[in-house]
């Protein structure tokens, strides 16, 4: 049987001591390596798309996992294949696909597209409403704040007697090696959860891939993906300064047409520089047509594995060998930044701590 004392105190009845964790939309587990780094012991997590989850597996074998639509797990099933009861858990986190509250596909900024996925922070809501956990953290992108969905959200969590809050904050303040502003909201069962402070000092770009090996020879499958550029994009590469320069460095002959017509967009084709932090690692981080995705010295775009490490990934994740690089590249800008996560799960921890009395 086990011990309700330990759990009324919030101990997890594991008998390790450890806060227990669920991982909702856990990808391919950005969020469930921060939460470790910060000492939960992450029980379950939950996410539909098979590379996400097969990836997830690789690294947690020891997280019981669902490749599934959420839409379509009860809550009482994931409670009772990790042991848990209702009330037990400690935290619930996690990140409902985010993509219709991005500002680049909203109207005008402001107002939210249309977009299903949008729904998806109701089935985080209806998890902690089943589940009630001790302690909830939901990270997401900055247009989430302006949803009327998330404020709804927000005043429901409170109704079941979570006091909560959101920021907007910069993750590169919290050792992640890139300039990337996400939402996080914190809510406790009663109690508040001050969010974490920042970071002595800002990890750079040489700090979090200086010492790799020089790709496409390293014998790590995820460094050494090969790139295929046209000789014309490859001579652009070549004429962008060292260590943070950009296009609009480039001779006027080689500026391209459509660079020439648009005022925006001025990371494109830029360098990364040593010294700094990255940009926000995306989706299309291997293009250099997407962002400053160049690396500082070697005329070619970052590496998958460069990618993972500027998101705060340690060095050894595992990530399929496939030459899908763009599904890759889906997944790791998709991840939640790892050093985030575990700064603010470190607070959670001591929160749960000081409840129950250890």
């Amino acid at each position: 049987m086990k011990d309700k004392s330990k759990r009324s105190r919030g101990l997890s009845p594991n008998g390790d001591g450890r806060p227990t964790a669920v991982d909702l939309f856990c990808g391919c587990g950005g969020l469930t390596v921060g939460l470790k780094k910060a000492g939960f012991r992450v029980l379950g997590a939950v996410d539909v798309d098979p590379l996400s989850v097969k990836t997830y597996k690789a690294n947690h074998r020891d997280v019981e996992v669902w490749k599934t639509d959420i839409r379509d797990l009860k809550p009482s099933d994931l409670l009772q294949k990790i042991g848990l009861n209702e009330g037990e858990l400690d935290l619930l986190a996690g990140c409902p696909p985010c993509q219709g509250f991005s500002t680049m596909r909203t109207l005008n900024g402001a107002v939210s597209v249309e977009d299903p996925r949008n729904d998806l922070l109701l089935e985080f809501q209806r998890f902690v409403e089943a589940l009630r956990p001790r302690t909830v953290m939901m990270e997401n992108v900055p247009g989430l704040a302006d949803d009327e969905r998330f404020a709804a959200f927000c005043r429901k969590l409170k109704k079941l007697g979570y006091l909560g809050d959101h920021r907007i904050l910069n993750a590169a303040e919290y050792g992640v090696p890139q300039r990337r502003r996400r939402l996080i909201y914190l809510a406790g069962m009663g109690m508040e959860i001050p969010f974490a402070d920042k970071a002595a000092k800002m990890k750079t770009v040489e700090e979090a891939i200086g010492g790799l090996p020089k790709a496409g020879q390293s014998g790590d499958p995820v460094h050494d993906m090969p790139e295929n550029r046209t000789p014309k994009v490859l001579e652009i590469i070549r004429l962008i300064p060292k260590d943070g320069g950009s296009r609009r460095d480039l001779p006027e002959e080689y500026q391209l047409e459509c660079h020439k017509r648009c005022t925006g967009f001025k990371d494109v084709y830029g360098r990364m520089a040593w010294k700094d932090v990255a940009p926000t690692i995306t989706s299309g981080c291997f293009n250099p047509s997407k962002g400053r995705f160049l690396h500082p010295e070697e005329d070619r775009a970052i590496t998958m594995r460069e990618a993972a490490l500027l998101q705060g990934f340690p060095r050894r994740y595992k990530f399929p060998t496939t030459d899908n690089k763009s599904a890759v590249a889906l997944m790791i800008g998709n991840a939640l930044p790892p050093p985030f996560i575990a700064a603010h799960g470190r607070s959670i921890k001591r929160v749960l701590r000081n409840s129950a009395g250890t």
